[in-house]
């Protein structure tokens, strides 16, 4: 007997051909074309998963360092300091209340023991 495989083969280029929905022209209509669209695009939704991790740490870093500028302290000085005195909040919260609450952050800094202008 004989091995048959339209179903899986059709039913692996339905979905390929549907993942390609809102491409133009050939892009979304042949195969062979939507097939090598979809998966450049799929490795760029990877990268851009990965980047998105890297550009929220950078903009954390940048408004914690904004912030410590303005009480008089280098931000490497800041972060050495809450490791120091074991104050355990990561950047993602520190950069949300530098944000919100300038006067939280200065307390949090002088708990860490950093003086301005050291």
């Amino acid at each position: 007997m004989r091995v048959k495989r339209s179903v899986p083969s059709r039913a692996r280029r339905r979905k390929m051909l549907k993942m390609a929905k809102g491409y133009r022209g050939p892009r979304r209509k042949l195969f062979k074309n939507a097939k090598e669209t979809v998966e450049r695009a799929l490795q760029h939704a990877y990268i851009g998963r990965k980047r998105r991790k890297r550009d929220f740490r950078s903009l954390w870093i940048i408004r914690i360092n904004a912030a410590c500028r303005e009480n008089g302290i280098s931000y490497s000085r800041f972060i050495h300091a809450l490791k120091t005195a074991n104050i355990g909040l990561d950047r993602k919260s520190l950069a949300y209340i530098a944000l919100t609450d300038g006067d939280a952050f200065t307390k949090i800094a002088a708990e860490a023991g950093v003086k301005a202008g050291a």
